[in-house]
């Protein structure tokens, strides 16, 4: 898809399942199990889409899924189907990991780095090897010291090898990564979350990775309870909101499994989102 002078493309990495009720906090089943139908084990289906820029000359990929690393114990949490499409994914888009320019890590769990590594000979290396990877550094020194909430989101020597390979650069605040392309900082679903806001002539997709996780998370108090700071997820929805509606902003959702792209409307108050064609 096409904006202004950049193109952004899209794939599934990963389809997993986590709980509906995890998923939706202090949102009734009542009203969440309409949007995503829960299983008898009251799991519902997720994806893991991955986004890939190509701006400035450079392709850019936002996160890196759930990777082909995972101990038993992962895939037990994410209840994963078959096997990463990572690389597959990439080539769909006519791409290989060594033609990566940057990776862009919004925050650590598993579902979003993951797939930042391979291993070789039993030891974890950056699988884009010619790529630099941006993450916060506040998330970066969370995901290597995991606590007993986080420790199963967490596998610090992933996230390690990254730094021992010289490809690491954190970053502190909200900045301009290029020109037209913005990391936000968020806070809220992990200590050093944030989103990326790209506008070129007018045009503009923001990916706010799990503060917007998909079409149905919209709503201000739509916060998983995996959020560690739920208020602070819902004061950058309560502030972004009117923008991304006002602007007609295309939202890219990374865990939807129906629509990788929409356009948020306000109708009375309810908020609905439309799906927007590749």
């Amino acid at each position: 898809m096409k904006f202004g002078q950049f193109e952004i493309d899209t794939f599934v990495e990963h389809s997993f399942k986590l709980d509906g009720g995890t998923m939706f906090g202090v949102i009734p089943r009542s009203i969440w199990q309409r949007m995503m139908p829960p299983d008898e084990n009251n799991l519902i289906d997720m994806n893991v889409n991955l986004f890939v820029l190509r701006a400035h000359g450079k392709k850019i990929i936002f996160d890196a899924g759930l990777g082909d690393t995972l101990s038993e114990r992962e895939q037990k949490i994410y209840a994963t189907r078959g096997e990463s499409s990572l690389e597959s994914g990439l080539a769909s888009v006519g791409l290989k990991p060594d033609g990566i320019d940057y990776v862009i890590l919004t925050h650590l769990h598993t579902d979003h780095g993951g797939g930042a590594v391979k291993l070789v000979d039993g030891e974890f290396v950056p699988r884009f090897e010619n790529a630099k990877y941006i993450v916060s550094g506040e998330e970066y020194k969370d995901a290597t010291n995991p606590n007993e909430r986080t420790g199963a989101v967490y596998l610090p020597e992933r996230y390690v090898a990254l730094k021992e390979a010289g490809q690491l650069e954190l970053i502190d605040a909200s900045t301009e990564l290029f020109p037209g392309i913005r990391a936000v900082f968020t806070g809220g679903h992990t200590g050093g979350h944030f989103a990326l806001e790209m506008e070129s002539e007018g045009e503009k997709v923001y990916y706010y990775a799990d503060i917007f996780c998909s079409s149905s998370h919209m709503g201000v108090p739509y916060v998983p309870a995996t959020d560690l700071y739920p208020l602070q997820s819902m004061e950058i929805k309560r502030a972004k909101l009117p923008e991304i509606i006002g602007d007609n902003v295309i939202m890219a959702f990374d865990h939807d499994i129906d629509m990788p792209f929409g356009r948020v409307r306000q109708e009375g108050k309810r908020l609905k989102v439309e799906p927007v064609e590749l």
